[in-house]
């Protein structure tokens, strides 16, 4: 892969994304919610590029101390600048910017917050098949979920969802939380018949039970087992949202 990617383990259940372009040698980390392990990930403590998704502190607390100590610069929605850690680069939704020999480009995904939004890294054209796209979503999509209401709208989140889906389906769906035990047994109950999400819920019960990450998954992946996904229509969306609150 062009631009390879890592899940960096934070606090009890939050992933940072470490991206490098091994052309260019650029270094990017998407929400690091916390400083030391996202420091000791760094290749030779370097880091060129902090993307944030949202203002949420366990997506941002280790910012301050990754720029203090690398230099990068700050990637953020400028809409939302007034609650990110100060930014040096400020991107709209539909806009984007060169990621090593890549580009980003920004989608706006509010619904889990109002400024909420996603980074679609686009891998860098080479001689051969091209390589799968990364989706940085921090809290609107998850492995088997979708992130919970608390500023947005159920209307918001499933436009969130609608331009996610429309990504191609290898996308790797890099998101903010391993959540995918939980979710996966919600969404059990959801669609219970639904084989291709059995054998997903079984792959990461021993994904987990090795201590591995489940993420990332694929867009595909949670187009056949993501009832947030799968929803058709806005008050399915809302209902669905509504019990898995409640659910435990």
């Amino acid at each position: 892969m062009a631009i390879e990617v890592q899940a960096v383990p934070c606090r009890e259940d939050n992933y940072a994304w470490l991206l490098l372009d091994r052309a260019t040698g650029t270094v990017a980390l998407c929400d690091p919610g916390e400083a030391s392990p996202c420091l000791a990930a760094l290749p030779e403590g370097r880091c060129d590029l902090v993307l944030l998704t949202h203002h949420h502190g366990d997506h941002v607390e280790g910012v301050a101390a990754v720029v203090a100590a690398t230099g990068a610069k700050v990637v953020g929605n400028p809409a939302d600048a007034r609650r990110l850690p100060p930014l040096d680069i400020a991107v709209g939704p539909g806009e984007g910017f060169a990621l090593g020999a890549g580009r980003a480009v920004v989608i706006d995904t509010p619904g889990h917050t109002r400024g909420h939004v996603a980074f679609h890294v686009q891998q860098p054209r080479g001689p051969g098949a091209a390589e799968p796209g990364l989706l940085l979503c921090g809290d609107t999509l998850f492995s088997l979920g979708c992130g919970r209401l608390l500023e947005g709208t159920a209307e918001e989140m499933f436009l969130s969802l609608q331009r996610l889906r429309a990504l191609p389906p290898e996308t790797l769906v890099c998101c903010g939380h391993e959540y995918t035990i939980s979710n996966g047994r919600f969404a059990l109950t959801v669609e219970p018949d639904n084989a291709a999400l059995r054998a997903r819920f079984a792959q990461a019960e021993a994904q987990r039970a090795r201590g591995e990450p489940t993420v990332p998954t694929t867009l595909a992946e949670e187009l056949a087992t993501n009832p947030f996904l799968r929803a058709p229509d806005v008050a399915t969306l809302a209902e669905r949202r509504a019990a898995k609150d409640r659910f435990r």
